[in-house]
């Protein structure tokens, strides 16, 4: 393992509070029950980045993500707070993007302005649906109206980047009314869509208490004419959920994180992915998950930390590019794992010959067959298929 060059360097905060925990909802998010302690959290937060900076010394931000929970529910006073104690710690790029996840809710939809005067650039809507019917089934707390006013609020704020998040084959969801969704979002002309399906995962009121889903046949007809609408609708598909409009670039932080880049995670329950070259590491780091433990000076923000192993590194690398439609470039593999792409080379062929790989001079990307069929391409770098690579490197710290 040689690693040489450092990737890009992102940041993902994380607000873990709303007003309602959603029923399909696997995040970690807790309902509201009393005050949010705002202030102390920002301090937390603050100190959390404080102990994490000496294994980024030296580098800039390219991006911040903001995500929940629901962020939006802080004030923008501590935002401008927030992102002062950041700029102190770490310098931000000239161009960096700042993305908030935003509730669609009037009150929150009311603090864009600030929002956006406090230094962010980029806001996530969490629409889910245009139908109230459906947005009622995923237990959401604001309406269609809404969704369509919250979008206005911002960009009469004068925010130039907004996204709307939208879920499909959602229960008892037909075909016309999943395509309605996706027109309704076109036609307010976001420069970013995010439209992926909805899942059944553990831990959720969904999973023990399942509602009832469309069809495979329906899914299956969702998935192909929702494509098909959003790419003649003028947005390109550039990782398996995400679409930018014609002439607007791709989310900055989307990218890095699916090319396999760097990013500090704070906040509870935040995960983050750090390269070290001088301990020619890669290692995975989880904070804690519950507020209390977080905001406990007596107790360590971290979680467990773990170096990422050599047999890892395949899966890991290609399990994140290759849910980018064009793929990564062929340099990348070795700059951001410090492996050489000559030993994983054996199963880029295996996986060509399958038709679920494509290379071309300088890239290498999933094939139509493969973006479909994605886990039976990854099954072609599972640790187990590198028995020649080092294992010795799964160290894992717990601390209490």
């Amino acid at each position: 393992m040689a690693i040489t060059k450092l990737p890009p360097l992102s940041m993902y905060i994380h607000v873990p509070w709303c007003v309602r925990k959603c029923p399909y909802c696997d995040f970690n998010s807790h309902a509201v029950k009393n005050v949010i302690p705002e202030e102390a959290y920002v301090d937390a937060l603050l100190e959390d980045l404080s102990q994490q900076i000496p294994s980024v010394w030296g580098r800039q931000l390219v991006s911040i993500f903001i995500g929940g929970g629901t962020p939006s529910l802080f004030s923008p006073q501590s935002y401008e707070k927030l992102f002062s104690g950041i700029r102190a710690l770490i310098p931000f790029q000239q161009d960096i993007e700042i993305t908030m996840e935003a509730n669609p809710g009037t009150a929150e939809a009311e603090k864009f302005a600030g929002f956006i005067e406090a230094g962010i650039n980029r806001i996530s809507i969490g629409v889910q649906s245009f139908n109230d019917k459906h947005l009622h089934s995923l237990g959401r707390i604001h309406s269609a109206n809404e969704a369509e006013k919250a979008y206005q609020i911002a960009r009469d704020a004068g925010c130039k980047n907004i996204n709307l998040d939208l879920m499909y084959a959602l229960p008892n969801q037909s075909l016309e009314e999943s395509l309605d969704d996706l027109k309704r979002a076109i036609a307010l002309s976001p420069e970013h869509l995010s439209w992926y399906q909805l899942t059944l995962e553990p831990n959720t009121l969904f999973y023990h208490q399942p509602p009832t889903l469309p069809k495979e046949s329906v899914m299956d007809d969702i998935a192909e004419q929702g494509l098909a609408l959003i790419e003649s609708s003028g947005y390109k598909r550039y990782e398996i959920s995400a679409y930018s409009r014609e002439g607007k670039k791709p989310s900055t932080h989307n990218l890095n994180y699916w090319r396999f880049g760097d990013y500090l995670g704070i906040g509870a329950g935040a995960h983050g992915k750090i390269t070290r070259s001088d301990e020619q590491s890669i290692k995975r780091i989880s904070k804690k998950r519950s507020p209390k433990d977080y905001l406990d000076s007596s107790k360590p923000f971290i979680d467990s930390s773990k170096v990422i192993s050599q047999q890892e590194l395949p899966l890991e690398f290609m399990m994140n590019a290759m849910r980018l439609k064009e793929g990564v470039e062929k340099e990348s593999f070795f700059e951001h794992s410090g492996l050489l792409l000559s030993q994983i080379q054996k199963q880029i062929s295996e996986a060509q010959e399958l038709g679920l790989i494509e290379l071309t001079d300088k890239k290498i990307k999933p094939s139509e067959r493969g973006y479909l069929f994605l886990n039976e391409l990854l099954e072609h770098f599972m640790p187990e298929n590198f028995p020649e690579l080092d294992n010795t490197k799964q160290i894992t710290i717990k601390q209490l």
